[in-house]
């Protein structure tokens, strides 16, 4: 049974986007926001007056809502597999629950088989689960091992062998291993053999039900494989019903995501006052904005999100770990990009033409800025170490040449203006962000990622590598995104952009894709 244990290269989403596009694009491509499409059976149905959610349809919303989330990590996660966990026995009320439980039923197992005459009425049921379980890893057409399998592990039979005192029970054990052998994945081989050599039958029943729950999990690993190219194939079309089903069974499922639009056209009507001197954001100037710029000025507050505090739009739950990962990183990336700008700018005469230097200084920041996202790290101190470190780097490369080291004066600036970096409207912070941030826009504006990169702007070209990578996971995320939750999308930028225009069934058009 092929496994996939050892998964090693991460998701590159963009090949799921890319191969759901097409049939996506030629779908919606043709329909505007404000016409009325609802003749269309695949979009969602209008928003319904509130009503009353009963327990089993909040129930029913969340069991859907699971499934949808658990289909979407599968189809775009390639790395992602089922574990079995041990509760740790002592810091986990659970774990002590059930070691205690589980000693008192081996303890009491034990008892049984040491009396005389022994009694299997509990090992005679251990066998009956684990033929259940072996049956459970059989294809439909493993037949004969089937029927070996039932007459073997026969309860009925092993009772009447029981009440004579003719029970092998180390022989059945035996004949479960050799057979669990033939079943379970190549890498529980070694677990197989460590069963062969346990001696003690309590101790063996224990560590069969062991490795079982390890093949139980092997099966689901190897059928998550299996089943990834399909889901991955109609993942589209599966999430889009999913969450009408939620949409039907909890009617305020688009809250957030309302309110997330509404943030995104109040933030671009207010750029649209700045930069025009025609009369100010009133409600006649909403039709005037572009729904695809709306939308995307959205997807790009997801870079700037406070995932700890604020609650992410629900269409983007299923994602919800992945761009706050890509955030966090970001942030790591804009501080380096920072400190190399700073450096280059304050000794950049000193280091022209030393090979891999910029590299170098990416190196330092980097280490020191490992966990930089977590509550307890201390970035201005981690800045200050940067900024030493740095110095002391610039100088031993001076020195090597037979150049004048940077005097205190310089150091003490070079160190200051990196530490002032995490202060809030730092010029040299500011630009950079505003540069990744427009790096990040012009992604979602291209047709294909695949085909061509956006040119990077200046001062980012020490990062160009690892904003490329995310940048493409970025884009491939939204733009799957849009191509399953484009229709929801366009009902509510219909109604906030278009309120004159018909609410009834709509498609996603141009502007969404």
């Amino acid at each position: 049974m092929p496994l996939n244990d050892d998964q090693n290269s991460d998701f590159d989403s963009s090949r799921l986007s890319e191969s759901t596009a097409s049939s996506s694009d030629s779908e919606y491509s043709r329909q505007s926001f404000t016409s009325d499409s609802s003749s269309k059976p695949s979009s969602p149905a209008s928003t319904s007056p509130p009503k009353t959610v009963t327990f089993d349809e909040l129930m029913a919303a969340a069991r859907n809502l699971s499934n949808l989330t658990l289909a979407h990590e599968i189809a775009v996660n390639e790395n992602f597999h089922m574990e079995h966990v041990d509760l740790p026995q002592n810091s986990s009320l659970e774990g002590r629950v059930k070691q205690i439980v589980h000693k008192a039923f081996w303890d009491h197992l034990e008892s049984e088989l040491n009396e005389d005459p022994p009694e299997y009425h509990h090992a005679i049921k251990l066998f009956e689960e684990i033929k259940e379980t072996l049956l459970s890893f059989l294809t439909p057409g493993a037949n004969r091992i089937r029927n070996q399998i039932c007459e073997v592990l026969d309860a009925d039979l092993i009772r009447q062998q029981a009440e004579h005192d003719a029970v092998d029970i180390l022989g059945l054990a035996n004949y479960v291993i050799n057979t669990m052998g033939k079943l379970c994945a190549p890498i529980r081989d070694d677990d197989i053999k460590q069963l062969k050599a346990t001696v003690s039958i309590v101790e063996l029943f224990r560590q069969i039900f062991h490795v079982l729950d390890l093949m139980k999990m092997d099966m689901v690993n190897y059928t998550i494989q299996n089943i990834r190219p399909q889901l991955q194939r109609n993942l589209v079309d599966y999430e889009r019903t999913k969450f009408q089903e939620i949409l039907e069974e909890t009617p305020s499922a688009l809250d957030l995501t309302t309110e997330w639009i509404k943030e995104s056209i109040k933030d671009e009507l207010s750029v649209s006052c700045e930069t025009s001197s025609s009369p100010g954001a009133d409600g006649s100037s909403k039709p005037n904005l572009s729904p695809t710029l709306v939308l995307n000025n959205g997807y790009l507050k997801l870079l700037q999100w406070d995932y700890q505090k604020k609650a992410i739009p629900e269409t983007l739950i299923t994602d919800e770990v992945r761009l706050q990962k890509l955030k966090e990183k970001l942030n790591e990336l804009q501080i380096i990009a920072c400190v190399s700008l700073i450096t280059s700018n304050m000794v950049g005469s000193a280091i022209v033409g030393l090979p891999d230097f910029a590299d170098k200084l990416k190196r330092i920041s980097a280490v020191l800025l490992e966990g930089m996202n977590k509550e307890t790290f201390d970035l201005k101190e981690a800045l200050n170490t940067i900024g030493v470190q740095i110095c002391s780097e610039v100088n031993r490369s001076l020195s090597e040449r037979g150049f004048p080291t940077l005097n205190m004066e310089i150091q003490n600036s070079l160190v200051g203006q990196i530490c002032s970096i995490v202060e809030e409207d730092n010029p040299i912070s500011s630009l950079i962000d505003k540069r990744i941030q427009l790096y990040m826009k012009s992604l979602l504006t291209l047709p294909s990622i695949q085909k061509c990169m956006p040119t990077i702007p200046g001062g980012l070209a020490v990062i160009q590598v690892e904003i490329e990578s995310i940048g493409s996971q970025y884009a491939s995320i939204v733009n799957f995104n849009k191509q399953v939750y484009g229709p929801f999308y366009a009902n509510i930028l219909r109604k906030l952009l278009f309120s004159e225009a018909p609410m009834g069934k709509t498609e996603t058009g141009d502007s969404t894709n």
